[in-house]
Order: C-alpha cells, then sequence, then structure tokens
C-alpha cells in the first residue's frame, strides 16, 4: 500500500537495484597515466632490468672495490657493464627519457627531467670512460643500474597505488536497458533505446527499467528511483505521472510516452554534471613534483657553478668530474619514493580499515576539510524504515497490537511491512501469518487474521472507514515519521510509528568530528520536519531540506564559496555530482556504482565514522609524505654542495662511490619510515574513540 509520506504500497517488489579519476601523472609522466596496464608495464620492467642490474654492479669495479673483492680483468668480462648498461639506459630509461622530453616541452623540469638528465650524463661519461675518452673515475656503469632500477622501482609502486576502477560515466550508462520494447501499432517490437524518438510508446514490464524519460499513459507501479534519487522507498507513480529513465518498475507494467531521449534525459544529465565536476575540480600540485622541480634547479645550477669554480681554480678534467658527481648524486632516488611508498603503505592500511582510496589526492586533500557535508538517508540513517513508535487504543496492548499488524503485513515485501515484521520477530512476539491477503494501492493491507479481519494503512484507509487519526499521529507527524494505523473489526485498535533509523555510529561520528573542530552538514531531499528531526536529535551544525538531487551540487559549491573545504558524504546517484564538486568525494561503500565511482574514497561500511578513519589516514600520511620529502631533499642539500667540492679548501672531496651510498641509505631511511604507516588501527570505532578519549582528557 502506498502512503506518501505516510503511506506504503504493497504488491510484489522486485530486488532494489543498487571513475575514473583523471590521474595526470607527474608534471611530465608523458608515458604513464595511472592505468592498470601501466602497472603492469612497469611491473615487467622492473624485473628485466633488476635482472639485467646484478651483473652490472657486480662486475663493476667500484663497486667490487668497495666490498673488497676482484673483478676479472680477461674473458670480456669488462665489457658486461657497457653492453647491459646500454640496454639498462635505452630500455628501462625510456620512460623517464620520455618524460624528461615531455617536461621540457611543458616548461614545467620536474623529477622526471632530473632522472632523464642524470642517466643521460651518467651513460654517457660512462662510455667515455669506457672507450678512454675520458677519465676513468667517470666509469657510473653501476650507479647507472642501480638509479634506473631504484626508479622504476618507484614508479610501479606509485602506479599501483593509483590503479583506476570502473568509470562513473560507464556505470550512469549501464544503469538503462539493454532493450526497449516499443508499440508499433498491434505489434510490439524490441529495439535499442537509442533507437527510441520522443512521441514513441514503450511498455516497461515488472521489474524492468525505464528505457527514456517519459509520462505514464496506462498503468500504476511502485517504482525504485534509489539509483537516481539514492533513497530506498519506492514511490507510486500513476497515469499522468512522469518517470526518468533508469528507474526500475518493481511491481506493475506500465506504458510510456517517451518525453525525452539521449542526451536530454535526466540521467544524462546527472552525467554531465559528474563530467564537469570531475573536469573543473582543481588538481593540487604533487608534492614530489614541487621538490624535483626545485631540486632540478638547484642541481642544475650547483654543477653549472661547479664547473666554473673548477675551471678557474682546478683543473678542465676536474671540473668534469666534479659536475658529473653532483648531477648524479642530485638525482632523486629517495625523492622518487617519498610518495608513492606513503601512498602504497596508506591505501594498502585504509584497505584493512574498510576504507578504500581510489584517487590519493582525495586523501591528500581531507586533511584540509573543515566541512563534512553528510547526505541523509543511507548514510546517517540506515535507509530503511523502523517501528520506533507502538500506540494501542484502549484495552488492546503493544504486544497484541504489533502482533496482529506483523500477521497482516507478513505476505507482503513492502520496506514498511518488513519493518513492522521485524519489530514483532525483534520483540519475539508470536504471530501467524493472515489469510485472504490483499492490498490495494494507496490504501493499505486486508488480511484475516484468526477471523479477524484487520487492517494496516495511512490517511486514506482511515478516510474509508470515516475514522479519525489517535492523538499521538499529531506528534509523530511533527517528526517527520510514517505513521499507519491498526484496524481490527474495521475499528482502531492503535497506530505505528515508522522513521527511518538515525545509525547508532551517527552520533559518534558527529561528535569526534566536532571535537576536531570540524563543521557537519546534513543534506537530504526530506521535508524539513524530517531533516529538522534527525538534525536536532545529532547536534548537527547545518541541515540543508528538501534538496533536488540535481541542486546537491550546488550546495557544496556554495559551501565551497564560502571558503569551506567540503568533504561530501553520501550513496546514491543523486549524490554523484556532489561527490564530484566536493574537495574530497567519499562514498558509502553500500551505495550504488556510480556514487562509488564519482568519488575519490570508498567507505566499504556504511558506518559514518570511517569518515574519521579517512581523517587520522590523512593526517598519518601526510606527516610521513613530509618527513620523507625533507629527509630525501635534506641530502640533497648536503651532498650537493659536498659533491661540488665546497671541502675542498681542506682537503676534503665526497667520492662519487661514498655518494652513491649516501643515496641508497637516504633510500632505506625513506622506506622505513614510510613502514611506520602500519602501525595505524584505522578502524572506525578506533577512529572515533582516539577522539573522543582525547577530548574527555
Amino acid at each position: 500500500m502506498s502512503h506518501d509520506s505516510s503511506t506504503h504500497v504493497h504488491g510484489d517488489h522486485a530486488p532494489t537495484h543498487e571513475e575514473h579519476v583523471d590521474h595526470s601523472g607527474h608534471g611530465g609522466h608523458g608515458e604513464h597515466g595511472g592505468h592498470g596496464d601501466h602497472v603492469a608495464q612497469f611491473r615487467r620492467l622492473f624485473w628485466i632490468m633488476l635482472v639485467l642490474a646484478i651483473p652490472v654492479v657486480a662486475v663493476s669495479p667500484m663497486f667490487a672495490h668497495l666490498l673488497g673483492y676482484s673483478v676479472p680483468e680477461s674473458g670480456g668480462v669488462s665489457w658486461i657493464p657497457p653492453m647491459l648498461g646500454t640496454v639498462l639506459y635505452v630500455w628501462g630509461g625510456r620512460p623517464f627519457l620520455t618524460g624528461g622530453v615531455s617536461e621540457v616541452r611543458s616548461r614545467q623540469p620536474g623529477m622526471m627531467l632530473l632522472i632523464a638528465l642524470a642517466i643521460t650524463v651518467a651513460f654517457l661519461a660512462s662510455w667515455g670512460s669506457t672507450l678512454g675518452l675520458l677519465d676513468p673515475q667517470l666509469d657510473f656503469w653501476w650507479e647507472l643500474a642501480l638509479l634506473v632500477v631504484i626508479m622504476l622501482l618507484g614508479h610501479w609502486v606509485e602506479m599501483r597505488s593509483l590503479a583506476q576502477t570502473s568509470s562513473a560515466l560507464d556505470s550512469l550508462a549501464a544503469l538503462l536497458p539493454d532493450e526497449a520494447e516499443r508499440v508499433e501499432g498491434e505489434e510490439i517490437v524490441t529495439v535499442d533505446p537509442s533507437e527510441l524518438a520522443v512521441g514513441d510508446t514503450v511498455i516497461v514490464r515488472p521489474g524492468a527499467s525505464v528505457p527514456a524519460d517519459g509520462t505514464i499513459v496506462d498503468g500504476a507501479a511502485s517504482m525504485d528511483e534509489s539509483m537516481i534519487t539514492g533513497e530506498s522507498t519506492t514511490v507510486r507513480r500513476e497515469v499522468g505521472d512522469g518517470v526518468v529513465a533508469g528507474t526500475v518498475a518493481t511491481d506493475s507494467g506500465l506504458r510510456l510516452e517517451v518525453s525525452a531521449i539521449g542526451e536530454d534525459t535526466a540521467l544524462a544529465g546527472i552525467r554531465k554534471l559528474v563530467s564537469d565536476a570531475q573536469s573543473s575540480s582543481s588538481r593540487a600540485q604533487r608534492l614530489a613534483d614541487t621538490a624535483a622541480g626545485w631540486l632540478f634547479w638547484f642541481a642544475l645550477g650547483a654543477a653549472i657553478l661547479t664547473v666554473v669554480a673548477w675551471m678557474l681554480l682546478g683543473s678542465p678534467d676536474q671540473a668534469v668530474i666534479r659536475a658529473i658527481t653532483v648531477l648524479v648524486i642530485a638525482c632523486p632516488h629517495a625523492l622518487g619514493l617519498a610518495i608513492p611508498l606513503v601512498v602504497s603503505l596508506a591505501t594498502e592500511r585504509a584497505a584493512r580499515g574498510g576504507v578504500l582510496v581510489k584517487d590519493r589526492l582525495a586523501l591528500e586533500q581531507m586533511r584540509t576539510v573543515d566541512t563534512v557535508l553528510f547526505d541523509k538517508t543511507g548514510t546517517l540513517t540506515r535507509g530503511e524504515p523502523a517501528v520506533t513508535g507502538i500506540e494501542p487504543a484502549a484495552e488492546h496492548s503493544e504486544e497484541e497490537l504489533l502482533a496482529l499488524a506483523a500477521a497482516a503485513e507478513a505476505p507482503s515485501e513492502h520496506p514498511l511491512a518488513r519493518a513492522i515484521v521485524r519489530a514483532a520477530e525483534e520483540r519475539e512476539i508470536r504471530y501467524r501469518s493472515g489469510d485472504e491477503f490483499s492490498s490495494s494501492p494507496a490504501v493499505g493491507v486486508r488480511a484475516t487474521v484468526e477471523g479477524t479481519v484487520v487492517e494496516v494503512g495511512g490517511p486514506y484507509l482511515l478516510e474509508q472507514h470515516e475514522l479519525a487519526e489517535l492523538p499521538v499521529a499529531a506528534q509523530w507527524r511533527e517528526q517527520g515519521a510514517t505513521i499507519l494505523h491498526v484496524l481490527a473489526g474495521g475499528e482502531v485498535i492503535g497506530a505505528l510509528c515508522l522513521v527511518d533509523e538515525i545509525r547508532t555510529e551517527s552520533s559518534d561520528a558527529i561528535d569526534a568530528l566536532h571535537a576536531q573542530d570540524v563543521q557537519v552538514v546534513m543534506i537530504t531531499g526530506d521535508a524539513e520536519a524530517v531533516a529538522r528531526s534527525v538534525g536536532e536529535e545529532l547536534g548537527i551544525d547545518r541541515v540543508f531540506a528538501g534538496v533536488r538531487p540535481e541542486d546537491k551540487a550546488s550546495k557544496v559549491a556554495a559551501l565551497q564559496q564560502e571558503g569551506r573545504r567540503v568533504a561530501m558524504v553520501g550513496d546514491g546517484v543523486n549524490d554523484a555530482p556532489a561527490l564530484a564538486q566536493a574537495d574530497v568525494g567519499l562514498a558509502i561503500g553500500a551505495g550504488t556504482d556510480v556514487a562509488i565511482g564519482s568519488a575519490g574514497v570508498v567507505l566499504a561500511s556504511s558506518d559514518p565514522r570511517s569518515v574519521l578513519s579517512v581523517l587520522e589516514l590523512s593526517h598519518a600520511a601526510y606527516r610521513k609524505m613530509q618527513q620523507n620529502l625533507w629527509w630525501a631533499g635534506g641530502y640533497n642539500l648536503l651532498a650537493v654542495p659536498l659533491a661540488a667540492g665546497v671541502l675542498a679548501p681542506i682537503g676534503f672531496v665526497l667520492p662519487m662511490s661514498v655518494g652513491a651510498l649516501l643515496m641508497s641509505a637516504s633510500t632505506v631511511v625513506v622506506a622505513l619510515n614510510a613502514q611506520l604507516l602500519r602501525r595505524l588501527d584505522l578502524r572506525p570505532q578506533a577512529s572515533a574513540e582516539k577522539v573522543l578519549g582525547r577530548r574527555a582528557r
């Protein structure tokens, strides 16, 4: 039975139907863009280059000298490093060489150009040394091999952490049926939805999706619009009502006259909103790219000054050796791993805590959020009705009232019926399913229970019997509740109050956010009374009620115009544009594919406290990124002047071999520091307890 806000429609209900994150890569990464095929390419390339690098390093005289063994001078062993080193440079170094060229073309020199410059200088100098054209000290084959392998490892780790899942736009397109049944005279012809035209008449069978926007010309059905509105309760649509492409007729067939097709449909409009919001959202400059950009100019300037100084104060050979040493030492081994390692570990740790990070920029930006905007239904509430009030009339008990209502509702699959049956079962109230069950749209259900006719319904049921509602109904209505009266033998024996139940975790989540000085806002399409009741109960700072699906993104934009950094939490397709518009979009994992595809972070559970887990992870990961960047950059700030020979006047010049070892040591430090993220406990409950525990102290 259908009650509008206080009614429901019974019948046979079909099951409820429940990214493309544009990753532009590093400043000039023309050769990798964050997709799964690039992950496989870097993984394969890394392992091949690692195998080739082992003999290069093993037979390099400088490396052998460091470990105290000798390399045979006969049998062509000396040609192993240059031969395999050339393969490493040309094949393994190709992503960095092409990336460096892209950075030059875009006039944004950064990490890729610095890597390309370092491996190119090392390659040319090493060949010059091998052929006897340059000083033997310029043999850098083993450093070149390690450089290529370590940088490939860093980029493989990064690509893996940034691998994308399905596209939100593809998910939107998937809501439409593959076929449509068009009425042509006396015949029904199956066609592709793209072949429909405005004015066509189409048939929508029970359980099928609507192929295009249209107006009902025959029939009535309870429409599952959850994929458009995010609301779980079906909505009764009758002749003259409009229906939207992608929604589902759950219980009855319909005939529609098509009113909009293709790009003019509401679904296509939402799709465009998602696309526009995604393309217009700004991308934060990567920390590693910024550091590498500064490091590039620092290293290049240091190399030039080194050449000038040694040409004036030393010899041309010394000038060349010192300059090349500067460029090779300045190459960001640790810097290349500083961010990807943290991202990889953070996303892995998050997944174990029920948080799927799809866009690492969203994770970085979460720490700056000062406003969290929650969709109400399915996020702060469970998205399904629950019995919260039982008011028996005189001479009847709550148990008797609920038993009779459950007996009458038992044959129905409607959400309100299920809530009544569930309430009886939770109270361990015994009942027997009624006989002669029937339902009447917009009125209620009727069944015979142990010889008594029992009816359950909304205001139209009372109107039919010319009965008045119980006084408590007015109080419940102010709370935005659905009110059902129970009749036995034509007399009112009580009323039931059903509301979309608030999650028990919501209060802790909001209290913990307030403890971190984060403003909490709720947005919903529900009436003001319903929204206000939930907002007051949870202590929410601001409430946007009666918001249409297409207006949710504009509400996010309005908050941003106030200077607020907004994280949006939602689960419906109508939330998708808002998720994309927000600085950080967080999709509830139980939500629709499109909402998940439009968000940067997916919360696997429906526990709103998961937002706190994301906040905690964002702060922790950012701290590790900063620490790693300071360490990796600090190493270069110290090693480059020493390599340039600033202490030469007192007799100290940093040997190339020592610099290479320092590079390796800095990489180890960065890796170990990132590993500390594994100690985080990101379970929603633990995250909330940490914050609330700190506040209590």
